[in-house]
């Protein structure tokens, strides 16, 4: 008798909630909802605590039909739950929808950067050549970027690159021969490798940034079988790819990691040889720098009878020098005056 009026009770009860759940318009409104049947003192949590007064012989029909209940609420509660998610789901879409029809039929696709559209060009050549590439890290320390590069302490050639100091003795490389550095310790020779990156050095003007790109390369081979004349071939076919049929030529020069060292230069693009403001008069342009792999350089990785060269470029240079931009700063601004025109 008293299990029956409990239960008559208790079905009165649950049927309001169901009710409740049923005309719970946001999921705020349902959670509230939830918190009064399921929570720690919600309606179930009372009626399993009523437990202890109903006689003993009811006890376990009483918690049957009540677990019953808690599982018809929590169906419910389930189902009006992912409904509810469903319809905000499609409010907010419907909120933030894009009318296509906004949209006209001229809109243009976007292109690569001329200094990555240059460099791509670039790793394309030397990669159909069979050199790898390979990568390094932006925060270099002295050793890689300058003593395995016979640049000892004190030696003037380090003043030229302008370097950005961090107090740990760390620094932003200055180029990316650190690459070649680290490629020779970890590997043994044959090397054909280039190694194109962003550098760093303190320096701001018409033909200078702070941060730019190189990309350089190395071969390295055992006994005395590389020569300049190999570096010779590989670097006037480069620029001959790059830029067309243009005459290359050679000059005596010093880097401290080459020996001999080179500068390489071609004809003129712009006048053709002539002579224009552009070369200064003289029908050349300076283009990169290269030579023999310096025997110190061997000396510091633990290399013995091999021979090699090396060779480097800046990215940005070439890049304007194929589009004719002339102020470097502009290849950082991101002027889409200027950007748009390599669609």
């Amino acid at each position: 008798m008293y299990y029956t009026i409990i239960k008559k009770l208790l079905g009165e009860i649950l049927q309001e909630y169901i009710e409740k759940i049923e005309s719970a318009k946001t999921l705020k409104a349902l959670e509230e909802v939830r918190i009064e049947i399921f929570g720690k003192k919600g309606i179930l949590a009372e009626q399993f605590v009523k437990m202890k007064t109903i006689p003993n012989e009811e006890k376990k029909e009483f918690a049957k039909n009540l677990n019953i209940q808690k599982a018809k609420l929590t169906a419910l509660f389930d189902s009006k739950k992912t409904a509810l998610i469903k319809a905000e789901s499609i409010a907010l879409m419907k909120e933030h929808a894009i009318d296509v029809t906004l949209f006209n039929g001229d809109s243009t696709s976007g292109s690569l950067h001329p200094i990555n559209e240059t460099m791509n060009k670039m790793i394309d050549y030397f990669v159909s050549m069979n050199f790898s590439l390979e990568e390094g890290p932006l925060v270099e320390d002295d050793f890689h970027n300058f003593e395995a590069l016979n640049l000892p302490d004190f030696h003037p050639a380090r003043d030229m690159q302008d370097t950005f100091f961090f107090n740990d003795k760390k620094l932003l490389r200055t180029h990316t021969s650190p690459v070649q550095i680290r490629t020779m310790l970890s590997q043994k020779p044959p090397i054909r490798m280039i190694c194109p990156g962003t550098v760093f050095r303190r320096d701001f003007d018409i033909t200078h940034t702070p941060m730019f790109h190189q990309i350089e390369g190395l071969v390295v081979e055992e006994g005395d079988s590389v020569s300049f004349s190999h570096l010779k071939y590989i670097l006037e076919d480069f620029l001959k790819y790059m830029f067309g049929e243009v005459s290359v030529r050679f000059r005596p020069s010093f880097f401290p990691f080459t020996e001999p060292s080179t500068e390489v230069d071609i004809s003129c693009i712009f006048c053709k040889g002539e002579g224009c403001r552009v070369c200064s008069h003289t029908g050349w342009l300076e283009i990169l720098g290269a030579g023999m792999v310096d025997v110190n350089v061997f000396k510091a990785v633990g290399y013995k009878n091999v021979s090699g060269y090396a060779f480097g470029m800046g990215i940005e240079r070439i890049a304007m020098l194929m589009h004719q931009i002339p102020d470097l700063r502009s290849m950082f601004e991101g002027d889409v005056r200027l950007l748009e025109q390599f669609r």
